[in-house]
């Protein structure tokens, strides 16, 4: 409740609190003493002076500039005539709060207050008992320090600020980059499928049977493209869509496999271990290691063994997936795991992202094999 209340508001409480305690008969003249005039006995002037340093204090932060004029003539008027209250204390503290909060004209502002203070500090000393001029020049820097104190504060707020600024922005840099990748795992592989499936169905319209099994193949890849596309939207736009929150498909690598092999891809599958009781994110870095490699092997390899091995340990996740350096000249040319590279790095931040470790190259007598291991339990 009380951050809520108008800034104003809680800062008159302190100004309250000075002004109380000047007023009080065991506190007067007792406060901040500038050349040497004898103090005299508190009266109606002396109240007026008070309050005109203390109650602006409720402005420091709202008007700055006004606070520091207002509490600057009550302490004008507190030294000439002599009361010497508690409330200059609210000089340095106007100061402070000006060099923290004035954002426009500071450095015109400390022209003209300083300009203003030669007046002053020559009246009290014509009129004073002859107090040395380096009292006044000491005070003076007293001042400029609580300003210098407050201008810290604020280049220092000011930093905070800017690194939040960049902090949020990295996020949404990383965010949308995220978000690219998904988008790129998604619509690669499930797009690459269709694609050559309905290759194939060109020189099946002598086999209905076949064809009608490509053609199913075909509408079921753009039914899961579809889901997964939905489920990136929730995950961007919690209120998109009004059914309830869709499972990634997290684990399903099986299915993954025979929709590669639906494509005309012929690949070996081992799944070996049980996994982790809490995996985090690294099940579905998994999937997205064994999507696309088998992407860039029906691109790039299409019709040469492929082999996805993976491995569930207490620890974390293991995924080997390889293609064979045999086959046609043309397979052999372009038999590779590798693609454009886009894919493979986005894949190898992630893992990186995890603590994992992540490869990709030519294997030994030809092909490529992309290897990753990835932590469990990370929730990154």
């Amino acid at each position: 409740m009380w951050h809520r209340l108008d800034v104003t508001v809680r800062d008159l409480p302190l100004g309250l609190l000075i002004l109380a305690a000047s007023l009080l008969p065991a506190s007067q003249n007792h406060g901040t003493q500038l050349g040497g005039l004898t103090a005299r006995p508190f009266d109606a002037s002396a109240i007026v002076a008070v309050a005109l340093q203390c109650l602006p204090l409720a402005l420091r932060r709202r008007w700055p500039v006004v606070c520091l004029s207002l509490v600057s003539l009550g302490f004008a008027v507190d030294q000439l005539r002599a009361y010497h209250s508690l409330a200059g204390t609210a000089m340095p503290i106007a100061l402070l709060t000006a060099g923290s909060h004035l954002e426009r004209h500071r450095r015109a502002t400390v022209f003209l207050f300083s300009v203003a203070y030669v007046p002053l500090a020559v009246a009290l000393y014509r009129l004073g008992s002859g107090e040395p001029p380096s009292e006044f020049v000491m005070y003076y820097v007293a001042l400029a320090l609580a300003w210098g104190i407050g201008g810290w504060l604020r280049s220092t707020r000011a930093a905070e600020a800017e690194r939040r600024r960049r902090v949020a922005e990295d996020t949404r840099t990383a965010e949308r980059a995220r978000i690219a990748r998904e988008l790129h795992d998604v619509v690669t592989h499930h797009v690459t499928a269709m694609v050559v499936q309905a290759e194939a169905a060109r020189y099946l319209t002598a086999a209905p049977d076949r064809l009608d099994q490509t053609l199913t193949a075909v509408t079921d890849a753009g039914r899961r493209a579809t889901a997964d596309l939905r489920h990136l939207l929730d995950l961007i736009n919690p209120d998109h869509g009004s059914g309830p929150a869709r499972t990634p498909p997290v684990g399903r690598l099986l299915t993954l496999v025979e929709q590669t092999r639906r494509a005309g891809q012929p690949v070996e599958f081992t799944e070996e271990g049980t996994p982790a009781e809490s995996t985090g994110s690294a099940d579905l870095v998994a999937y997205r290691v064994v999507q696309e490699a088998l992407t860039n092997a029906l691109k790039y390899a299409h019709g040469i063994r492929t082999s996805v091995q993976v491995h569930h340990g207490e620890k974390g996740i293991t995924v080997e997936v390889s293609t064979d350096g045999s086959g046609s000249p043309a397979g052999s040319r372009t038999g590779s795991l590798g693609g454009s590279g886009r894919g493979l790095a986005g894949l190898r931040e992630r893992v990186d992202v995890l603590g994992g470790d992540f490869s990709a190259g030519a294997r030994t007598g030809g092909g490529f094999v992309v290897r990753a291991r990835i932590p469990a339990g990370s929730p990154s």
